[in-house]
């Protein structure tokens, strides 16, 4: 399917890929505003977020990276610089893997590098925190005004231990395309890919002080200037 899709400025091409529950333009917003004066910013809204409707949600990851490779050859884009957190991160790691000339660089960040020994604990504590969020008549208007689908489903296919896609954070390695992750301090089991990842020649690794999951928001400065010297390594 061909993804919704706001563009902003205009140079080479970089794609923002949003976390889950997020949108094209909620997520990366401080990323957004300082890049794109240098470079042509797509902020797609993923399958079955914001106004990119769907309600096809088996082979999530799969199907996501063939609407971006479908929404490239839509927008006359031979190849761009994916940045992805989380959902998105995943979702560009599939792209490179299934699309490798897709794909000038990626930038992942929001993802565990491994299963940890202790899953079933960290999973059972996110579970009940996302079954708090459906008790809040607050989150619950936010979210139906940002989402023109049904974006409960993310929360109730998470239940399912298994829906998260370790299978690609432990593929990382493979991929044949220059990689930056970037991990927040305080989430231990992303920061441990500084070290799991780091006698691969393609992937730089950094983790950055006082910032979580969400390291983009939490440390837009740091991430920004890293992400920038990353780019600009890698282009024309």
């Amino acid at each position: 399917m061909i993804l919704h899709t706001t563009i902003k400025g205009t140079g080479e091409p970089v794609i923002f890929l949003h976390s889950r529950l997020e949108t094209g333009v909620t997520d990366f917003e401080y990323q957004c505003d300082q890049l794109c004066d240098q470079f042509q910013v797509i902020l797609p809204d993923l399958r079955g977020h914001g106004n990119s409707f769907s309600d096809e949600f088996n082979h999530f990851f799969e199907n996501t990276a063939q609407d971006l490779a479908e929404t490239m050859e839509h927008l006359q884009m031979n190849e761009a610089h994916i940045i992805g957190s989380d959902l998105g991160a995943f979702a560009g790691i599939l792209l490179a893997r299934n699309h490798p000339h897709r794909v000038k660089s990626l930038t992942v960040s929001g993802i565990y590098p491994k299963k940890p020994a202790r899953w079933k604990q960290l999973h059972r504590k996110e579970t009940e925190k996302q079954r708090c969020l459906l008790r809040d008549k607050t989150q619950i208007d936010y979210y139906n005004l940002l989402h023109n689908t049904n974006w409960r489903e993310f929360i109730y296919l998470a239940r399912n231990p298994d829906w998260y896609p370790f299978y690609l954070s432990e593929g990382l390695a493979d991929l044949r395309v220059p990689v930056l992750f970037i991990a927040g301090e305080s989430v231990q089991y992303e920061a441990s890919g500084a070290s799991i990842y780091g006698d691969c020649p393609y992937i730089h690794k950094a983790v950055l002080p006082f910032a979580g999951h969400s390291v983009h928001k939490d440390q837009p400065v740091i991430y920004n200037h890293i992400l920038l010297q990353f780019l600009r390594k890698k282009t024309i």
